[in-house]
Parts: structure tokens; sequence; C-alpha cells
């Protein structure tokens, strides 16, 4: 039995759509193609010596440990939360927003977000529907809904209470506006939901483990 965690990259730009599992797969970048490639192994080994697997596809994690024990810690960080949270701690001089003049609300792109507990859980929930001797299945995990860039520097300063230094930049080459997934059929047939899931909730744990002695920029 196996339990894979892909990526909603698998999918590539489907720009606007909440994504399910029948969302046709078309990867951009070598990150998408890599998770699709082995999706598909494990569709093979499955075929032909009776494998079984669980695959959940998602966008951005988000969040820490509640604990603050472990966090996310990327070298060099390329992550909006860490980014504004760096900025906001002073340990870079500003975030840079690239692309302020997207058709959204606020001009900024949309992302969907999951916290990292949340996604232990249905790991957790995914082991145990193999378990029980169940097929093999695809997962999508997300909100349905997803932050603008804007949104999230404003729940940041709000869970802060400190201002969020910005400057604006252009938009990166291939950013698509709005990128969500759904999990109505992790919530019908595994019983997960993304409790944890909430921005403030992200940015608490997430602010939590960089102010952590282990934390370094």
């Amino acid at each position: 039995d196996f339990v894979f965690s892909s990526t909603c990259a698998t999918y590539g730009d489907r720009d606007g759509e909440v994504l399910d599992e029948s969302t046709p797969q078309a990867p951009l970048n070598a990150y998408g193609a890599s998770k699709r490639a082995i999706e598909d192994m494990l569709a093979d080994f499955g075929a032909s010596h009776g494998l079984r697997s669980v695959i959940f596809r998602y966008f951005n994690v988000a969040g820490a440990d509640p604990d603050g024990e472990v966090g996310e810690h990327h070298r060099p960080e390329t992550h909006l939360i860490p980014l504004i949270l760096d900025a906001v701690d002073g340990k870079r001089a500003a975030l840079t927003v690239n692309g302020t003049d997207y058709p959204t609300a606020d001009g900024t792109c949309i992302r969907d977000y999951v916290h990292v507990m949340d996604l232990v859980d249905a790991h957790v929930k995914g082991l145990e529907w193999l378990r029980a001797g169940r097929g093999s299945r695809v997962f999508c995990l997300g909100t349905g809904t997803g932050f603008s860039v804007r949104e999230v520097v404003e729940a940041t300063r709000h869970v802060t209470n400190r201002p969020v230094p910005m400057v604006d930049g252009p938009r990166r080459g291939g950013d698509a506006v709005k990128l969500v997934c759904g999990s109505t059929r992790a919530k019908a047939e595994l019983g997960w939901q993304p409790h944890r899931s909430t921005m403030k909730q992200m940015i608490a744990d997430a602010w939590r483990w960089h102010q952590n002695g282990a934390y370094q920029a």
C-alpha cells in the first residue's frame, strides 16, 4: 500500500476553475510532470501487481506545528507566508508583490492554502482507507476559495500586530490569476475537514514557528 503526496501542479494552468479529481492533467513544469509520472507509475503497479494507493493533490502548504517546534523553512525562501513573516520580523527589507494589476478585487493573484496539520490528518485518513481494504483513490485537498496576496498580507498585519513592509513588482511569467481546488470527495469519503486552514490560523502557527529560536532566516 502506498500514500503519495502529489500536487495540483499536475493540472497545469487552470485559471479560475475550482479543480477536482476529474480535471484533466496537463503539467507545465518539471515539478508537476514528475509528480504526474509517479501517479502513472502507481497506477501501472496497481494494474500489474495489485499495489493499492491513495494520492493527494493540493496547492500551497502553510502554517506549522501548533507547538512551534517544526515549521516551513526553504533556502532560498520562495513561499508567500514565510516571506511576509521575514519582512515583518526584519529579516528581509520588504515583501515584493509580484503583479498588482490582475483582474481580481485587489489586483493581486489568488491561491489556495491548506494547513500542514490538516494535511497530516488527511495522510492518516489515507492510511486508514487502505488498511480498511479499500481500493486506490485520488483526493484533492483544498478550501475551494483561496486568498489574494493582499488578503494574506492584511491577515498577517492582524495576527502579528505589526506592519508589513511591501514594494510592488512586475508580474512573474506564467502566473495564473486564480488557482484553487476543492475537497468534496475527501470530505465525503475520508471524512476529512480542513479545520485549521483558515488564513488567521495558518499565519498564527507560522508566526509562532518564526519566533522560535530554531528558525533562522
